[in-house]
């Protein structure tokens, strides 16, 4: 009987071991499957940075999602009201997503807007944004590069789809920094006082703001044919940003004459990211439908 004891026990001990040993070499590769690689976007001094108060967190990065054989890539540019970057859920969640499609991706970790940090905070987020499409075009190949926004995030990449040609960076190479596909989840898009998230206006323009800063930075008020094609996507009772913002914006996509196709969800409020609990559909098996669309 002892016999049986003993080689149940060394039997019991083995399989332990063998349990350990497997969820290290998982951890391992959960890890080394999450690490990217870390681009610094500016080879030289960061424009428009008061330098001696740089710190890390103010260093704008390319988080990069390379996928071999991709002919397509996407930018990915997180929300957070300009005051944070939600670069997880509306980040690096997002890059394994398009991953999964077949797309490169690289995630953005921009500069926020401050007036400690900035000789003009305004322009300091569409800088980043321009100079992460300009990093692309020059260092791929790629036959489309699209960008996707997510609350303020939506309103940097609408900013970076309808002034792209606003060049607030040195473009010695000339290449376009247009996105070929724009897709803004519940963006902000307007800086009127009516119907903008109030934190976004305050920390990009301010909230009194001079009205020439009010237009250019109201992206409803600046789409016109060059505006790329657009996915949006937003909830009815979003009560932090007014669906009014992707309405309006809609309207001036129609004036234009701009491909488009908008996912509204009636719950979910706002910051879902890839999954609305309220609602089974997904709005990312819409987009990656649409998307094919664009290369009938």
């Amino acid at each position: 009987m002892s016999w049986l004891i003993n080689s149940l026990s060394r039997h019991t001990n083995l399989l332990l071991v063998q349990h350990k040993m497997l969820t290290v070499i998982l951890m391992i590769f959960m890890y080394s499957a999450q690490a990217q690689e870390e681009i610094i976007l500016y080879n030289n001094d960061i424009p428009n940075a008061k330098m001696e108060v740089i710190g890390k967190e103010d260093t704008p990065l390319l988080y990069k999602y390379e996928l071999k054989g991709a002919k397509k890539a996407v930018l990915i540019i997180p929300g957070g009201g300009y005051g944070m970057v939600a670069i997880n859920h509306e980040g690096h969640d997002i890059a394994k997503a398009f991953n999964k499609e077949g797309y490169s991706a690289f995630v953005l970790y921009y500069r926020l807007p401050k007036e400690a940090t900035m000789i003009d905070r305004k322009i300091g987020p569409l800088q980043d944004a321009q100079r992460s499409m300009q990093y692309i075009r020059e260092n791929h190949d790629f036959s489309k590069i699209g960008v996707i926004g997510f609350s303020a995030g939506g309103h940097l990449a609408a900013t970076l789809s309808n002034h792209f040609d606003d060049l607030k960076i040195e473009n010695l190479s000339e290449v376009s920094l247009r996105p070929d596909f724009s897709a803004l989840i519940y963006p902000v898009i307007s800086m009127d006082g009516e119907i903008t998230h109030l934190g976004s206006k305050d920390n990009l323009i301010g909230r009194e703001a001079d009205l020439v800063d009010v237009v250019y930075f109201s992206l409803e008020q600046q789409v016109d044919r060059r505006t790329p094609p657009t996915f949006l996507v937003h909830a009815v009772d979003d009560k932090a940003v007014l669906i009014s913002n992707t309405t309006v914006y809609i309207d001036a996509l129609k004036e234009a004459g701009i491909n488009y196709e908008f996912f509204q969800y009636e719950k979910g409020g706002h910051g879902f990211g890839l999954i609305n609990k309220s609602d089974p559909r997904s709005w990312a098996d819409a987009l990656f439908k649409w998307l094919k669309t664009l290369d009938d």
